[in-house]
């Protein structure tokens, strides 16, 4: 195992890799049921998404931990989820089956795109100080889920900024006989901090002093030691439910069962045969299946500039590699190839886009250094389709302090970044803030992009803007475009 994974070499140990896996798993470990929930709106059958969730993330994760020893794990994204539900399948008509060909030729596109260098040459393009900035970004992302799950953050709309409930255009007067499933609301919702009178606010409170507490003071498995105790203590506070445990719909058995209507769903009659049936939809269908790679792509190229820099993961060797490396070489190669192939696997088995969850930072936050973390991870996705109704007992709020104070480690990297001068601060202001506030890595380094381009041009800097940083950002333009017509 030490020679395998080159333990020493990365300074870590075989307890520092589990503890940092098992912290990832449960930082990471609500994409188990948030994902069927999202995806069974569009007919999906629940069961069947949850268990080819656990199969993608298992598959994916173990490549990256096996192939490219990186201690980063993998599964159905959030954002890849609901763009897959409410634009794909409600906004544009889509079948399930259809978007789940779609899903499988977006992972053809990125191994493509993986293979020729394509995306190795993305990374490459973006200067350094936007590196950074995504890197606090990162931070600021990782943060705002955590105060988010942790229930610390209430808002605020007045009527008037409603636009749509339940994706229909919002009537006042209307009822809602089958309950709310979403609302969306204008720029006038307002935030505000809660009075923390609820159980769970309360016990995400407690798990974060809890958690500040034992990291300040140097004990080792912090993060993993406050996501365990905090659950305990949301069991008395009734935050936690013990009655999944007995929940028969949580059985193995009738997972498996429903696995048959998705499974190869992506290739069938009413996947990909019907998703390329009429010659009048192919511009639509194109159009589509990039706006779910450019998404994908970023997002995975996020999260590696993001933790890998600053940790170490992958070394300045790695990324110089990148412009003369064929084959996969290179940690950085093994990597991106192993998320562009988890997309395709997930398809094929029914589930939306899988890629490189920013919940990894959490275990490299733990320690984690190396695939042995990936690995614990896998494993961990495997048996809970045996005991999946134990993973169901963490609460959200119980990682949620795992999640904040990851993102105030990673904010050290603002530190690099001259906000003195205007012309390296506004892209990395746009690249780092915005990514938390539009709740998107990816939109958030479109936003870097598009202003560093900007700030370019009007300085007469053309030329300092890389090929590939022109492209990118016209494709990111025109994706937006696109969305704002659909």
């Amino acid at each position: 195992m030490e020679k395998f994974f080159k333990l020493k070499e990365n300074g870590t140990t075989v307890g520092t890799e589990i503890t940092a896996g098992l912290t990832t798993f449960f930082a990471m470990s609500y994409i188990i049921f948030v994902n069927p929930a999202i995806l069974s709106l569009t007919g999906m059958p629940s069961q069947a998404v949850f268990l080819s969730t656990l199969i993608a993330a298992a598959i994916g994760t173990l490549v990256m931990g096996l192939f490219a020893n990186v201690p980063y794990a993998q599964a159905p994204g959030m954002g890849l989820n609901a763009f897959f539900t409410y634009t794909v399948v409600f906004a544009l008509g889509f079948t399930w089956q259809e978007a789940l060909a779609m899903v499988f030729l977006c992972g053809l596109f990125n191994i493509l795109i993986t293979v020729t260098k394509i995306r190795k040459m993305i990374i490459r393009s973006i200067p350094e100080s936007l590196q950074h900035a995504i890197s606090a970004g990162i931070g600021v992302f990782v943060a705002y889920i955590g105060i988010k799950n942790s229930g610390f953050l209430q808002f605020t709309s007045e009527p008037g900024n409603i636009q749509t409930i339940n994706n229909a255009p919002f009537d006042a007067t209307a009822s809602y006989s089958d309950g709310i499933s979403s609302v969306v609301t204008g720029g006038g919702i307002v935030p505000a901090l809660v009075n923390f009178t609820s159980p769970g606010s309360l016990l995400a409170l407690i798990g974060l002093i809890i958690t500040v507490i034992l990291l300040v003071k140097n004990v080792r498995g912090a993060i993993l030691i406050g996501i365990i105790v905090t659950t305990i203590i949301g069991i008395p506070m009734g935050v936690v439910d013990v009655s999944v445990i007995s929940n028969p719909a949580n059985s193995l058995g009738s997972a498996f069962t429903e696995l048959g209507t998705t499974f190869g769903a992506a290739f069938g009659s009413e996947g990909m045969i019907s998703l390329f049936s009429s010659a009048s939809r192919l511009p639509l269908v194109i159009m589509t299946i990039f706006a779910f790679s450019l998404s994908d792509v970023f997002d995975t190229i996020g999260t590696f500039i993001g933790t890998g820099r600053k940790t170490g993961i992958f070394t300045k060797e790695d990324e110089e590699a990148l412009d003369n490396s064929t084959g996969f070489k290179t940690k950085m190669d093994k990597a991106l190839f192993a998320d562009a192939i988890a997309t395709s696997v997930g398809a094929i088995f029914g589930t939306s886009n899988t890629t490189t969850f920013v919940e990894s930072a959490a275990g490299i936050g733990a320690g984690g250094r190396t695939g042995l973390t990936s690995v614990v991870v896998a494993v961990l996705f495997l048996l809970t389709s045996l005991f999946s109704p134990l993973v169901a007992l963490v609460p959200a709020q119980a990682t949620s302090a795992s999640l904040i104070l990851v993102g105030v480690m990673m904010m050290s990297s603002f530190l690099e970044i001259k906000w003195d001068n205007l012309e390296e601060a506004i892209p990395a202001f746009f690249a780092s803030i915005f990514m938390g506030l539009s709740y998107s890595i990816s939109y958030g380094i479109a936003a870097g992009f598009i202003f560093y381009v900007i700030v370019k041009v009007v300085k007469g800097k053309s030329k300092d803007i890389h090929p590939v940083l022109w492209v990118s950002t016209l494709l990111f333009v025109l994706n937006f475009l696109i969305m704002a017509f659909i």
